[in-house]
């Protein structure tokens, strides 16, 4: 669709495709589906005075537990630092996680660049093309 709307030239669109058939071993190690927040960006992290952090408005769905840490660091969730110590506190995550958050955000940035234009293609692409350096 991005490539229809002219927000993606063909060749952008094939390195992405490079990144899609590979997804396999680029994505991490082959783990059971998770329940994912689905939205997870900074608008729908709530952080109450009470020091608690409630989650709204999911689109929930299964899928790779790094998807939803990707899109916190993807739009800017206050305190991932914290975050992200206290999910690996709970659920370690497999090592390599840091190289992949691009991969995982790849969807997300398509999906962007298809609402919103030429700016996201550019990240996607820059996501794309991490995925793929050895």
């Amino acid at each position: 669709r991005a490539v229809d709307a002219g927000t993606m030239d063909a060749g952008e669109a094939a390195v992405v495709e490079r990144v899609c058939a590979r997804l396999p071993e680029l994505a991490g190690p082959a783990e059971p589906p998770a329940r994912l927040h689905g939205d997870l960006w900074s608008g729908n992290v709530l952080w109450g005075a009470d020091g608690r952090v409630q989650v709204i408005d999911p689109a929930a769905h299964g899928g790779h537990r790094e998807t939803d840490l990707a899109m916190l660091a993807l739009f800017g969730c206050p305190l991932l630092d914290a975050v992200l110590e206290g999910y690996q506190e709970a659920a370690p995550l497999a090592e390599g996680w840091r190289e992949r958050v691009g991969v995982h955000q790849l969807f997300p940035l398509l999906v962007h660049a298809v609402l919103f234009g030429r700016g996201y293609a550019g990240q996607a692409l820059g996501a794309a093309r991490s995925a793929l350096a050895p």
